[in-house]
Protein backbone atom coordinates (compact mmCIF):
# COMPACT_ATOMS: atom_id res chain seq x y z
CA UNK A 1 0.00 0.00 0.00
CA UNK A 2 2.62 2.55 1.00
CA UNK A 3 4.68 1.58 -1.95
CA UNK A 4 1.49 2.12 -4.34
CA UNK A 5 1.01 5.96 -2.47
CA UNK A 6 5.27 6.41 -3.08
CA UNK A 7 4.33 5.60 -7.06
CA UNK A 8 1.81 8.19 -7.28
CA UNK A 9 3.62 11.17 -5.42
CA UNK A 10 6.50 10.10 -7.90
CA UNK A 11 4.61 10.04 -10.54
CA UNK A 12 2.93 13.30 -9.87
CA UNK A 13 6.30 15.43 -8.54
CA UNK A 14 7.47 14.46 -12.02
CA UNK A 15 4.45 15.85 -14.32
CA UNK A 16 4.72 19.04 -12.53
CA UNK A 17 8.66 19.32 -12.64
CA UNK A 18 8.15 18.48 -16.90
CA UNK A 19 5.12 20.98 -16.66
CA UNK A 20 7.48 23.45 -15.10
CA UNK A 21 10.13 23.08 -17.49
CA UNK A 22 7.87 23.72 -20.23
CA UNK A 23 6.09 26.60 -19.29
CA UNK A 24 9.62 28.32 -18.07
CA UNK A 25 11.09 27.45 -21.46
CA UNK A 26 8.29 28.64 -23.42
CA UNK A 27 6.18 30.73 -21.68
CA UNK A 28 8.65 32.69 -18.81
CA UNK A 29 5.76 35.23 -18.33
CA UNK A 30 3.39 32.97 -17.12
CA UNK A 31 5.57 32.56 -14.19
CA UNK A 32 5.58 35.48 -11.06
CA UNK A 33 9.42 37.19 -10.98
CA UNK A 34 11.67 36.44 -8.54
CA UNK A 35 11.99 39.72 -5.92
CA UNK A 36 8.62 41.38 -7.32
CA UNK A 37 6.14 42.00 -4.36
CA UNK A 38 2.98 42.81 -6.46
CA UNK A 39 3.52 39.38 -7.93
CA UNK A 40 3.51 37.48 -4.40
CA UNK A 41 -0.10 39.19 -3.16
CA UNK A 42 -1.85 38.73 -6.92
CA UNK A 43 -1.41 42.48 -8.05
CA UNK A 44 -0.30 43.73 -11.88
CA UNK A 45 2.79 45.96 -11.89
CA UNK A 46 1.17 49.82 -12.45
CA UNK A 47 3.34 49.74 -15.85
CA UNK A 48 0.83 46.52 -17.36
CA UNK A 49 -2.25 48.77 -16.28
CA UNK A 50 -1.31 52.19 -17.57
CA UNK A 51 -2.77 53.04 -20.97
CA UNK A 52 -1.18 54.70 -23.90
CA UNK A 53 -2.11 58.53 -24.84
CA UNK A 54 -3.89 58.21 -28.22
CA UNK A 55 -2.86 62.04 -29.22
CA UNK A 56 0.89 61.31 -28.23
CA UNK A 57 1.04 57.76 -28.88
CA UNK A 58 2.81 57.44 -25.27
CA UNK A 59 2.68 55.25 -22.31
CA UNK A 60 2.22 57.51 -19.39
CA UNK A 61 5.27 57.31 -16.45
CA UNK A 62 4.12 54.79 -13.44
CA UNK A 63 3.08 56.89 -10.29
CA UNK A 64 2.75 60.02 -12.86
CA UNK A 65 0.26 63.33 -12.18
CA UNK A 66 0.63 64.74 -15.48
CA UNK A 67 -2.84 64.44 -16.11
CA UNK A 68 -4.12 65.82 -12.70
CA UNK A 69 -1.26 68.65 -13.49
CA UNK A 70 -2.32 69.22 -17.19
CA UNK A 71 -5.74 69.80 -16.24
CA UNK A 72 -5.55 72.21 -13.20
CA UNK A 73 -2.48 74.33 -14.61
CA UNK A 74 -4.52 76.29 -17.45
CA UNK A 75 -6.45 78.00 -14.67
CA UNK A 76 -3.57 78.98 -13.01
CA UNK A 77 -2.59 82.79 -13.96
CA UNK A 78 0.40 84.59 -12.55
CA UNK A 79 -0.40 87.96 -10.96
CA UNK A 80 2.07 90.75 -11.12
CA UNK A 81 1.27 94.42 -9.02
CA UNK A 82 2.33 97.55 -8.78
CA UNK A 83 1.77 100.18 -6.40
CA UNK A 84 3.00 103.71 -5.77
CA UNK A 85 4.95 104.74 -2.71
CA UNK A 86 6.95 107.52 -1.11
CA UNK A 87 10.40 106.95 0.12
CA UNK A 88 12.75 109.60 1.95
CA UNK A 89 14.68 111.84 -0.50
CA UNK A 90 18.73 111.70 -0.56
CA UNK A 91 21.74 109.62 -0.47
CA UNK A 92 21.82 109.23 3.44
CA UNK A 93 18.02 108.99 3.83
CA UNK A 94 18.26 105.33 5.12
CA UNK A 95 20.57 105.82 7.34
CA UNK A 96 19.08 106.19 10.92
CA UNK A 97 21.67 108.23 12.12
CA UNK A 98 20.98 110.74 9.40
CA UNK A 99 17.18 110.39 9.98
CA UNK A 100 17.26 111.30 13.70
CA UNK A 101 19.33 114.70 13.23
CA UNK A 102 17.38 115.92 9.89
CA UNK A 103 14.78 113.74 10.25
CA UNK A 104 12.36 114.67 6.50
CA UNK A 105 13.54 118.08 5.56
CA UNK A 106 14.99 116.32 2.55
CA UNK A 107 11.14 115.23 1.53
CA UNK A 108 10.08 112.32 -0.33
CA UNK A 109 9.76 111.00 -3.69
CA UNK A 110 7.67 108.88 -5.37
CA UNK A 111 8.44 105.03 -5.84
CA UNK A 112 6.99 102.03 -7.86
CA UNK A 113 7.29 98.75 -6.06
CA UNK A 114 5.92 95.52 -7.62
CA UNK A 115 5.38 92.39 -6.33
CA UNK A 116 4.60 88.70 -7.41
CA UNK A 117 1.60 86.51 -6.98
CA UNK A 118 -0.46 83.38 -8.37
CA UNK A 119 -4.42 83.09 -8.60
CA UNK A 120 -6.54 80.61 -9.75
CA UNK A 121 -9.80 81.13 -12.26
CA UNK A 122 -12.70 79.92 -11.16
CA UNK A 123 -15.13 80.71 -13.76
CA UNK A 124 -15.32 81.10 -17.81
CA UNK A 125 -16.48 84.96 -16.80
CA UNK A 126 -13.11 85.64 -15.31
CA UNK A 127 -13.39 85.38 -11.80
CA UNK A 128 -10.02 84.83 -10.26
CA UNK A 129 -9.35 83.93 -6.72
CA UNK A 130 -5.94 85.00 -4.90
CA UNK A 131 -4.62 86.22 -1.80
CA UNK A 132 -5.43 89.51 -0.60
CA UNK A 133 -1.81 90.40 0.65
CA UNK A 134 -0.97 89.75 -3.46
CA UNK A 135 -3.61 92.66 -4.55
CA UNK A 136 -3.65 95.11 -1.61
CA UNK A 137 -3.31 98.48 -2.01
CA UNK A 138 -2.20 97.74 -5.45
CA UNK A 139 -2.62 100.64 -7.75
CA UNK A 140 -2.40 98.43 -11.14
CA UNK A 141 -2.79 94.67 -11.19
CA UNK A 142 -1.54 92.09 -14.48
CA UNK A 143 -2.80 88.61 -14.62
CA UNK A 144 -1.03 86.49 -17.15
CA UNK A 145 -2.14 83.34 -18.17
CA UNK A 146 -0.52 80.11 -19.00
CA UNK A 147 -1.06 79.96 -22.88
CA UNK A 148 0.83 83.34 -23.02
CA UNK A 149 -2.39 85.88 -22.81
CA UNK A 150 -1.35 89.10 -20.53
CA UNK A 151 -4.54 91.46 -19.33
CA UNK A 152 -5.08 94.08 -16.42
CA UNK A 153 -7.66 92.98 -13.51
CA UNK A 154 -9.46 94.76 -11.64
CA UNK A 155 -10.07 93.90 -7.79
CA UNK A 156 -14.22 92.63 -6.98
CA UNK A 157 -13.70 92.07 -3.08
CA UNK A 158 -11.43 91.09 -0.44
CA UNK A 159 -12.01 89.64 2.59
CA UNK A 160 -8.42 90.64 5.10
CA UNK A 161 -9.47 88.46 7.84
CA UNK A 162 -8.96 85.06 5.78
CA UNK A 163 -6.40 86.80 3.00
CA UNK A 164 -8.62 86.31 0.36
CA UNK A 165 -9.62 88.30 -2.51
CA UNK A 166 -11.57 88.57 -6.08
CA UNK A 167 -10.21 90.20 -9.49
CA UNK A 168 -11.88 89.66 -12.41
CA UNK A 169 -10.62 89.90 -16.03
CA UNK A 170 -12.27 90.17 -19.75
CA UNK A 171 -10.96 87.81 -21.75
CA UNK A 172 -12.93 85.39 -24.07
CA UNK A 173 -12.44 81.20 -23.50
CA UNK A 174 -11.15 80.89 -20.41
CA UNK A 175 -10.19 78.25 -18.61
CA UNK A 176 -11.26 77.22 -15.10
CA UNK A 177 -10.65 74.69 -12.16
CA UNK A 178 -12.80 72.13 -11.15
CA UNK A 179 -13.90 72.30 -6.79
CA UNK A 180 -12.95 69.37 -5.08
CA UNK A 181 -13.99 68.17 -1.47
CA UNK A 182 -11.95 70.24 1.25
CA UNK A 183 -13.27 67.99 4.12
CA UNK A 184 -12.54 64.44 1.95
CA UNK A 185 -9.50 65.75 1.98
CA UNK A 186 -7.30 63.63 4.64
CA UNK A 187 -3.69 63.41 6.04
CA UNK A 188 -1.17 61.96 3.55
CA UNK A 189 -3.04 62.47 0.56
CA UNK A 190 -0.93 63.10 -2.51
CA UNK A 191 -1.24 67.27 -3.39
CA UNK A 192 0.06 69.07 -5.79
CA UNK A 193 1.17 72.93 -5.73
CA UNK A 194 0.87 75.17 -8.70
CA UNK A 195 2.16 78.75 -8.64
CA UNK A 196 4.90 81.34 -9.91
CA UNK A 197 7.55 81.02 -7.49
CA UNK A 198 10.60 83.32 -7.10
CA UNK A 199 8.80 85.04 -11.04
CA UNK A 200 10.76 81.85 -13.02
CA UNK A 201 7.11 80.85 -14.36
CA UNK A 202 4.39 78.34 -13.99
CA UNK A 203 6.23 75.27 -11.30
CA UNK A 204 4.20 72.40 -10.41
CA UNK A 205 5.39 70.96 -6.85
CA UNK A 206 4.22 67.66 -5.04
CA UNK A 207 4.21 66.56 -1.50
CA UNK A 208 1.21 65.78 0.87
CA UNK A 209 -1.17 66.72 3.50
CA UNK A 210 0.86 67.02 6.50
CA UNK A 211 -1.69 68.25 8.87
CA UNK A 212 -5.41 69.81 8.93
CA UNK A 213 -7.47 72.57 11.29
CA UNK A 214 -4.09 74.24 11.56
CA UNK A 215 -5.07 77.03 13.43
CA UNK A 216 -3.26 79.57 16.30
CA UNK A 217 -0.48 80.40 13.67
CA UNK A 218 -1.32 84.50 14.02
CA UNK A 219 -1.52 84.82 10.28
CA UNK A 220 -5.40 85.53 9.76
CA UNK A 221 -7.82 86.40 11.78
CA UNK A 222 -10.20 83.13 10.90
CA UNK A 223 -7.21 79.98 10.56
CA UNK A 224 -8.12 76.43 9.27
CA UNK A 225 -5.68 75.73 7.48
CA UNK A 226 -4.15 72.52 5.12
CA UNK A 227 -0.46 71.97 5.98
CA UNK A 228 1.78 70.50 3.15
CA UNK A 229 5.24 69.72 2.83
CA UNK A 230 4.67 70.69 -0.74
CA UNK A 231 7.04 72.78 -1.76
CA UNK A 232 5.85 76.66 -1.87
CA UNK A 233 7.80 79.78 -1.94
CA UNK A 234 7.26 83.28 -2.74
CA UNK A 235 5.20 83.97 -5.62
CA UNK A 236 3.23 81.09 -4.91
CA UNK A 237 0.72 82.44 -2.63
CA UNK A 238 -2.55 82.76 -4.04
CA UNK A 239 -2.06 79.67 -6.72
CA UNK A 240 -3.42 76.11 -6.58
CA UNK A 241 -2.97 72.88 -3.90
CA UNK A 242 -4.78 70.50 -5.66
CA UNK A 243 -5.29 66.50 -5.40
CA UNK A 244 -4.20 63.70 -7.84
CA UNK A 245 -7.17 64.36 -9.84
CA UNK A 246 -6.91 68.17 -10.41
CA UNK A 247 -8.92 69.08 -8.11
CA UNK A 248 -8.87 72.23 -6.15
CA UNK A 249 -9.09 71.79 -2.36
CA UNK A 250 -6.75 74.92 -1.07
CA UNK A 251 -5.37 78.28 -2.03
CA UNK A 252 -1.88 78.50 -0.97
CA UNK A 253 -1.21 81.49 1.52
CA UNK A 254 1.78 81.32 3.70
CA UNK A 255 5.25 79.65 4.09
CA UNK A 256 7.19 78.65 7.47
CA UNK A 257 10.50 80.19 7.26
CA UNK A 258 13.75 81.03 9.12
CA UNK A 259 15.33 82.29 6.65
CA UNK A 260 15.21 85.78 5.23
CA UNK A 261 14.77 84.69 1.44
CA UNK A 262 11.93 83.09 2.45
CA UNK A 263 12.88 79.75 0.92
CA UNK A 264 10.53 76.63 1.39
CA UNK A 265 11.56 74.29 4.63
CA UNK A 266 8.24 71.79 4.07
CA UNK A 267 5.63 73.41 6.10
CA UNK A 268 3.37 75.14 4.06
CA UNK A 269 -0.29 76.27 4.64
CA UNK A 270 -3.31 76.40 2.31
CA UNK A 271 -6.83 78.00 3.25
CA UNK A 272 -9.70 75.19 2.55
CA UNK A 273 -11.41 75.54 -0.82
CA UNK A 274 -14.80 75.24 1.92
CA UNK A 275 -13.73 78.64 3.17
CA UNK A 276 -12.42 80.17 -0.33
CA UNK A 277 -15.81 79.05 -1.60
CA UNK A 278 -17.96 80.47 0.52
CA UNK A 279 -16.01 83.71 0.96
CA UNK A 280 -15.73 84.14 -2.73
CA UNK A 281 -19.57 83.54 -3.61
CA UNK A 282 -20.14 86.18 -0.77
CA UNK A 283 -17.52 88.78 -2.29
CA UNK A 284 -18.90 87.84 -5.68
CA UNK A 285 -22.51 88.70 -4.49
CA UNK A 286 -22.38 91.54 -2.45
CA UNK A 287 -18.51 92.82 -2.60
CA UNK A 288 -17.74 92.05 0.57
CA UNK A 289 -18.50 89.32 3.15
CA UNK A 290 -20.80 89.44 5.94
CA UNK A 291 -20.14 87.74 9.05
CA UNK A 292 -22.14 87.72 12.75
CA UNK A 293 -20.56 90.19 15.76
CA UNK A 294 -21.18 90.75 19.59
CA UNK A 295 -18.56 92.92 20.26
CA UNK A 296 -16.17 91.11 22.49
CA UNK A 297 -12.75 90.43 23.21
CA UNK A 298 -12.31 87.04 24.27
CA UNK A 299 -8.88 85.51 25.71
CA UNK A 300 -7.38 82.30 25.91
CA UNK A 301 -7.63 79.80 29.30
CA UNK A 302 -3.86 78.64 30.02
CA UNK A 303 -3.07 76.39 32.77
CA UNK A 304 -1.94 79.40 34.59
CA UNK A 305 -4.72 81.24 34.67
CA UNK A 306 -6.89 78.23 36.11
CA UNK A 307 -4.90 77.51 38.99
CA UNK A 308 -4.77 81.27 39.71
CA UNK A 309 -8.16 82.10 39.21
CA UNK A 310 -8.95 78.44 40.52
CA UNK A 311 -11.42 78.34 37.38
CA UNK A 312 -13.95 75.43 37.33
CA UNK A 313 -13.25 74.40 33.82
CA UNK A 314 -10.20 74.99 31.34
CA UNK A 315 -12.10 74.62 27.89
CA UNK A 316 -13.76 77.74 26.24
CA UNK A 317 -13.35 81.43 26.03
CA UNK A 318 -12.98 83.95 28.85
CA UNK A 319 -14.38 87.11 27.84
CA UNK A 320 -11.48 90.03 28.35
CA UNK A 321 -13.07 92.70 27.34
CA UNK A 322 -17.01 93.90 26.38
CA UNK A 323 -17.42 96.82 23.60
CA UNK A 324 -19.61 99.18 25.26
CA UNK A 325 -23.16 99.04 24.08
CA UNK A 326 -22.89 96.69 21.78
CA UNK A 327 -24.61 93.04 21.20
CA UNK A 328 -22.79 91.49 24.28
CA UNK A 329 -23.13 94.32 26.60
CA UNK A 330 -26.61 94.29 26.11
CA UNK A 331 -27.57 91.45 26.20
CA UNK A 332 -25.67 91.07 29.52
CA UNK A 333 -22.18 89.52 29.33
CA UNK A 334 -19.83 90.81 31.66
CA UNK A 335 -15.77 90.63 31.96
CA UNK A 336 -14.39 87.46 33.10
CA UNK A 337 -17.39 85.45 32.12
CA UNK A 338 -16.59 82.41 30.18
CA UNK A 339 -18.37 81.84 27.02
CA UNK A 340 -18.51 77.87 27.10
CA UNK A 341 -21.23 77.07 24.02
CA UNK A 342 -23.47 79.34 21.18
CA UNK A 343 -26.28 78.02 20.23
CA UNK A 344 -25.89 74.67 22.56
CA UNK A 345 -22.59 74.43 20.02
CA UNK A 346 -19.56 73.61 22.20
CA UNK A 347 -16.37 76.26 22.40
CA UNK A 348 -13.41 75.01 23.06
CA UNK A 349 -11.08 78.04 22.58
CA UNK A 350 -11.17 80.84 20.97
CA UNK A 351 -10.72 79.94 17.43
CA UNK A 352 -13.93 77.97 17.90
CA UNK A 353 -15.84 81.24 19.45
CA UNK A 354 -14.94 83.49 16.42
CA UNK A 355 -15.84 80.71 13.67
CA UNK A 356 -19.16 80.05 15.85
CA UNK A 357 -20.26 83.90 15.66
CA UNK A 358 -18.49 84.58 12.31
CA UNK A 359 -21.44 81.84 11.16
CA UNK A 360 -24.11 83.60 12.89
CA UNK A 361 -26.54 85.55 10.88
CA UNK A 362 -26.66 89.46 11.56
CA UNK A 363 -30.27 90.33 13.24
CA UNK A 364 -30.52 86.45 13.99
CA UNK A 365 -30.47 85.99 17.90
CA UNK A 366 -28.24 83.64 19.56
CA UNK A 367 -27.88 81.38 22.74
CA UNK A 368 -24.98 82.50 25.01
CA UNK A 369 -24.61 79.66 27.57
CA UNK A 370 -21.85 81.02 29.97
CA UNK A 371 -20.09 80.22 33.27
CA UNK A 372 -19.96 83.24 35.49
CA UNK A 373 -18.08 82.29 38.84
CA UNK A 374 -20.15 79.23 39.85
CA UNK A 375 -22.74 80.28 38.04
CA UNK A 376 -24.28 78.98 34.73
CA UNK A 377 -26.28 81.05 32.63
CA UNK A 378 -27.83 81.48 29.75
CA UNK A 379 -27.76 85.34 28.09
CA UNK A 380 -29.86 85.87 24.69
CA UNK A 381 -27.92 88.52 22.55
CA UNK A 382 -29.01 90.42 19.00
CA UNK A 383 -26.54 89.57 16.83
CA UNK A 384 -25.02 92.79 15.00
CA UNK A 385 -22.61 92.73 11.60
CA UNK A 386 -18.59 92.36 12.18
CA UNK A 387 -17.30 95.89 11.13
CA UNK A 388 -14.90 95.46 8.38
CA UNK A 389 -11.41 95.42 10.35
CA UNK A 390 -8.57 98.76 10.03
CA UNK A 391 -5.22 97.91 8.91
CA UNK A 392 -2.60 97.35 11.63
CA UNK A 393 -5.43 97.11 14.07
CA UNK A 394 -6.17 93.62 16.41
CA UNK A 395 -9.37 92.50 15.66
CA UNK A 396 -12.24 90.96 18.24
CA UNK A 397 -15.30 89.34 18.06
Amino acid sequence: MLRKLWLIFAQTATVCVAFLFIVSTLHPEWLPRRGDPTSAIGMVPIEEKATIDVSSGRRPAPYSYAEAAKRAMPAVVNINTSKEVRVPRGPFSEDPLFRQFFGDQLGTQREQIASLGSGVIVSPEGYILTNNHVVESADEIEVALSDGRKTSAKVVGSDPETDLAVVRIDLNNLPSITFGRSEQVQVGDVVLAIGNPFAVGQTVTMGIVSALGRNHLGINTFENFIQTDAAINPGNSGGALIDARGNLIGINTAIYSNNRAGGSLGIGFAIPVSTAKQVMESIIKTGQVIRGYIGVEPQEITPEMVDALKLARSSGAMIAGIMRNGPADRAGLKPGDILVAVDDKPIGDTTTMLNKIAQLQPGSTAKLSVVRGSQDLTLTVKVGKRPRPQPDSESDN
